[in-house]
């Protein structure tokens, strides 16, 4: 909206002409969407405890968890306002992918909310069941990718990190590999929602990475020079990753640890969601794999947890799952747990822009 009503003036103001630049829009962007959360955390927080949402804490989980119940949840809701008024204020919003992030980010928050909605405040123990959230995030993620695959000039390739050569080009078939990108990277965030601060830290890791890949993939001379996927008007969701960064941060202010909000699964499945999108617009989406390692650490350890125990009559290869759990029954200190997984959240990002040269 700010760069619809001001950029225009610049013919008569020259100082406007900065809105027409990226990267000025992505740092007020992000600001915005920090302060947002900065100054409505605490009246956020007050409203859900005022509301008795409050977190289910599970009665097989560590017992250092127990005194957490009660920490107002659903704080997702603060995430996802900053998100959209940010990218409203500050995006060109005649571009077709802001409409796109926008969709997932509020359409996978839409299903969080129905499934903390039935457990928090509807006192289902389990909120939607597995199979009707599962089903709800396949059709929304299978029409996002069916939007992508829509944008003009949009490469149905599919980048392959280090190897600037392989770049299978699958087709009509690329809406569902889309939609497994998306379905399967907010499902992972939200599997690593588990400690104070530990997904959030993460996501806003990642969020900057795709800020870089985003904007080097919507500049035609330097996409050109890297050898990577030029994507026409994908420069924009650099301000939408900044937006996300941003977001994360101001959460972060009040679900460091010890927290004192939740962002349920409001939260996790929209910030997933959104990842995943940027990563399919952005053409680095099994560069995910990589920017997004801790996630799919975390989400493997789930799996092969589940699956030994099955195959084994009840054998166990971790203490528990998600992996985090494993470490704090060893006794590692929450917050260690935490700075160290942010630690490798980093570390593992730091490789994936090495990918922009080693090709």
């Amino acid at each position: 909206m700010l760069y619809h009503l001001l950029y225009p003036l610049h013919t008569t103001i020259s100082a406007f002409n900065v809105f027409r630049y990226i990267t000025f829009r992505t740092i007020y962007a992000s600001l915005t969407a920090f302060f947002i959360c900065f100054f409505l955390g605490p009246w956020v927080i007050r409203k859900l405890s005022e509301m008795q949402i409050g977190q289910h804490i599970r009665e097989d989980g560590p017992q250092s968890h127990f005194d957490k119940a009660g920490t107002p949840t659903m704080g997702g809701i603060l995430i996802i306002f900053s998100i959209t008024v940010s990218a409203l204020l500050w995006m060109n919003l005649t571009n077709y992918y802001v409409w796109i992030v926008l969709l997932v980010t509020i359409g996978f928050g839409a299903i969080g909310f129905i499934d903390d909605y039935l457990m928090q405040i509807k006192k289902r123990s389990k909120g939607l069941s597995v199979k009707s959230k599962f089903c709800l995030q396949i059709l929304l993620a299978l029409l996002i990718g069916f939007l992508v695959y829509m944008c003009p000039d949009f490469s149905t390739q599919v980048t392959v990190p280090f190897f600037k050569n392989i770049s299978p080009d699958i087709g009509w078939g690329y809406i569902i590999f889309a939609a497994f990108v998306i379905v399967a990277t907010s499902n992972a965030v939200n599997l690593t929602d588990g400690l104070d601060g530990l997904a959030v830290g993460p996501v806003i890791v990642v969020a900057a990475t795709y800020m870089l890949f985003a904007y080097v993939a919507g500049h035609s001379k330097i996409a050109d020079y890297l050898q990577i996927n030029y994507v026409a008007e994908g420069g924009e969701t650099a301000i939408f990753c900044g937006i996300l960064a941003g977001a994360g941060m101001g959460f972060l202010w009040f679900n460091a640890y010890p927290a004192q909000i939740f962002m349920g699964d409001v939260g996790s499945l929209s910030l997933g969601g959104a990842i995943g999108t940027v990563a399919v617009i952005t053409k680095q989406e099994i560069l995910l794999v990589i920017v997004g390692g801790l996630f799919v650490i975390e989400t493997l350890s789930v799996i092969f947890q589940v699956g030994f125990f099955k195959i084994t009559n009840g054998r166990r290869i971790f203490k528990m799952a998600p992996l985090h759990h494993h470490f704090e029954l060893k006794g590692w200190p929450e917050p260690k747990v935490i700075v160290r997984f942010w630690i490798i959240a980093i570390a593992l990002a730091l490789i994936s822009m090495s990918t922009l040269k080693l090709r």
